[in-house]
């Protein structure tokens, strides 16, 4: 399954001056990782947004928003953002950073 290049590189291109990722193949796309958790993502020409428990509700009810159903069975805490939500850099900017404030709240992971 390929995933969106041109959406990976505007992902980058918001994510280069805030912290530092690694990125990883996974579903079929492409995952960015901070502190060794996955905060969003990119399937097919969507994103993925990882924006926990509490937020999960309030992401739904925005615009372009759907749960992250990849198994067939909605993840609670995560998010699929289609293009349409996307246009914008502004709009990418906030998701990005949206994930980003979910995953500094988490516990460091231990090696």
């Amino acid at each position: 399954m390929a995933f969106d290049t041109a959406l990976a590189e505007r992902i980058r291109s918001t994510l280069a001056s805030k912290v530092s990722v690694t990125e990883k193949r996974m579903f079929g796309g492409l995952a960015f990782m901070h502190r060794g958790y996955m905060f969003c993502g990119i399937v097919k020409d969507e994103l993925m947004a990882r924006v926990g428990p509490a937020g999960y509700e309030a992401a739904l009810r925005l615009p372009h928003v759907r749960p992250m159903d990849f198994t067939g069975k909605p993840m609670k805490g995560y998010v699929y953002v289609s293009r349409d939500g996307l246009e914008s850099d502004a709009a990418l900017d906030g998701w990005v950073d949206r994930t980003l404030s979910f995953v500094k709240t988490l516990p460091d992971k231990t090696a």
